[in-house]
């Protein structure tokens, strides 16, 4: 029973219903449901047919937790409601299950009321917070095990659940109360009144579909989680990030979880990130490495080996397909649990599997020679270069991070990409090749990072505001700075005058290689790099981006144009075939 409800419009237009309920859910504990009632579309990635919510909770022990905050937009209706309910300096932690903007869009709004709150996070999600809330705060950085005493027999204990589906997810479980508190996983984009999961059929569309869209690609992640769920005494009720609370069905839509996830795991080729939490820049680099893999649909599993049981590591080694290690010195600074884990992985993987090595602190001690040779000697493919942190961490290294987890991904694909240029209909597969395009480069930059692409998919998509539409391979280095908000330039081709420039960049670069090494360049107003030898170019800006399985419909703004040649034509590309470039 809903306690009390808060609902207003935050716009005259009736799509734009967003409102606020309250109620206790279990002993001393209380949720915050803000409903979007007609959101159509999340994270600009699929469209969803009911709206959504987000979920928050306190929980009041003799100190008291929130757990989550809301997205901005529910900014006033959110810290009214809140304060309504307690006074904001009364909360001792703020638990930040993950830090997507739905979830810890309000993190710095709480910060303000309550300077002296802790933070409560995994390390990688404190990272992230830093930059997010640009102040000093209190911070408590938990793993997986770890407890948080609140009094009254609240005694949180947080689970590790990486990739479920932020590389920095924790779950939080109350045994005073038996409720798990997991964020995103067991979610779904569904709004109405009811607190919980009353009504099974009404929701299992909407489960499935949540399910697909985030939690398929970690399968393996997925199964790890339900693992250690199995691991607690018992769990009544699972207080997920959106939609229902799960209660009225919880063994049922667990289990499709588990099967859901055991046969894509089965299915899928997967790969498995080695890493000690805490050691240098080990749990970033690993989710750098981890969304690199994910580019390339295979799933991935991190493991930190300074905490996952011998048993887990040795398992997931059997069942991989490839392997990444991130390495600590050899020096007295690897734990012995370290060691034993290294050892374990050593002896159980096989010739059959990919590898891929990093330093997660690096400095003069080239921990991952000694480790490279015994791989080698076992037969092991390396799939990309040792990556060495000569000069510490940074943007360029994250990205050199994320295009070697692709790499991998795509080594393990291979064979299944030449099996998809087969599978068209021969005729099918000529006519769709008839669809002719011009011929481009896009160029990026952020920061230190630059990258560039051919492409051939481009079009024109609007007048007012003049917009282009541009598909972008999910496995393409630039996709990373490709995405909303980001800008780049469009450089065309000329008809006789571009062979060169292509067979530049229709090569295959290593990761992190630069790949405007040779080509003359200029820099536009917006910092990305202008092809001096193209024809023409177009400064973008990224609006908005549409899933469409292998590829991002990018759509953009055009801002500054200018032709070099007027009396030159664009050059154009003509296939001979529809299924592959």
């Amino acid at each position: 029973m809903v306690s009390s409800i808060s609902r207003t419009n935050q716009t005259s237009s009736p799509k734009k219903r967003l409102t606020l309920q309250h109620s206790d859910i279990a002993l001393d504990t209380t949720v915050i449901r803000s409903l979007d009632w007609d959101r159509d579309r999340f994270d600009i990635e699929f469209a969803l047919q009911n709206g959504t919510t987000y979920n928050s909770f306190l929980i009041r022990g003799e100190k008291t937790a929130l757990i989550d905050t809301s997205h901005e937009k529910f900014r006033d209706l959110y810290l009214n409601t809140l304060t309504s309910l307690i006074d904001p300096k009364e909360i001792d932690y703020l638990i930040v299950s993950h830090t997507e903007p739905d979830h810890s869009g309000l993190v710095k709004d709480i910060l303000q009321l309550n300077p002296d709150i802790t933070v409560v996070a995994a390390k990688v999600a404190l990272q992230f917070l830093d930059d997010l809330v640009h102040q000093p705060y209190n911070k408590r950085m938990v793993k997986s095990g770890e407890k948080l005493d609140l009094g009254k027999g609240h005694v949180l204990e947080f689970i590790s659940a990486p990739n479920l589906h932020w590389p920095d997810t924790i779950f939080t479980y109350d045994p005073a109360t038996q409720h798990l508190f997991t964020c995103d996983a067991f979610g779904m984009h569904y709004c109405d009144d009811y607190t919980y999961d009353e009504d099974l059929e009404l929701i299992e569309a909407d489960f499935r579909i949540y399910y697909e869209c985030l939690m398929a690609p970690n399968a393996k992640s997925v199964l790890s989680a339900i693992k250690r769920m199995g691991d607690l005494p018992g769990v009544t009720t699972i207080a997920t990030g959106h939609g229902p609370l799960i209660q009225h069905n919880l063994t049922e839509l667990v289990g499709r979880y588990q099967t859901w996830s055991s046969e894509k795991a089965k299915a899928a080729k997967n790969v498995v990130v080695f890493y000690v939490s805490g050691y240098g820049d080990a749990d970033q680099l690993s989710g750098y490495l981890a969304n690199g893999v994910l580019k390339t649909d295979v799933l991935v599993e991190s493991i930190d080996l300074s905490t996952a049981e011998l048993t887990d590591v040795r398992y997931a080694v059997e069942i991989a397909n490839g392997i990444i290690i991130l390495m600590p010195p050899q020096s007295g600074e690897m734990s012995e649990t370290t060691a034993t884990a290294i050892s374990t992985i050593l002896a159980t993987a096989n010739s059959k599997q990919a590898y891929g090595l990093c330093e997660s602190g690096g400095g003069i001690d080239e921990p991952v020679h000694t480790l490279r040779a015994r791989l080698q000697e076992a037969g092991l493919t390396e799939a990309f270069p040792p990556i060495k942190l000569d000069n510490g961490t940074g943007k360029a290294v994250y990205q050199l991070c994320e295009e070697s987890g692709t790499d991998i991904g795509q080594w393990l694909t291979r064979d299944r990409a030449v099996k998809q240029m087969k599978a068209l209909n021969h005729d099918l597969d000529k006519a769709l090749g008839r669809l002719s395009g011009g011929l481009y480069i896009i160029t990026a930059q952020k920061g230190d990072v630059k990258s560039a692409m051919l492409a051939s998919w481009v079009s024109q998509a609007s007048f007012k505001p003049l917009g282009l539409t541009i598909a972008v391979a999910k496995d393409r280095a630039i996709e990373s700075l490709m995405r909303v908000g980001d800008k780049f330039v469009l450089n065309v081709l000329e008809e006789g005058n571009y062979q060169l420039l292509m067979k530049h960049f229709l090569k295959r670069f290593a990761p992190g290689a630069d790949r405007f090494e040779g080509v003359n360049t200029q820099p536009a107003q917006n910092g990305s790099p202008i092809l001096t030898d193209a024809l023409a170019y177009l400064e973008c800006e990224v609006q908005t981006r549409m899933e469409c399985s292998d590829h991002w419909l990018v759509y953009a703004t055009v801002d500054v144009g200018r032709v070099s040649n007027l009396d030159s034509l664009t050059a154009v590309h003509h296939r001979k075939v529809g299924n592959h470039y």
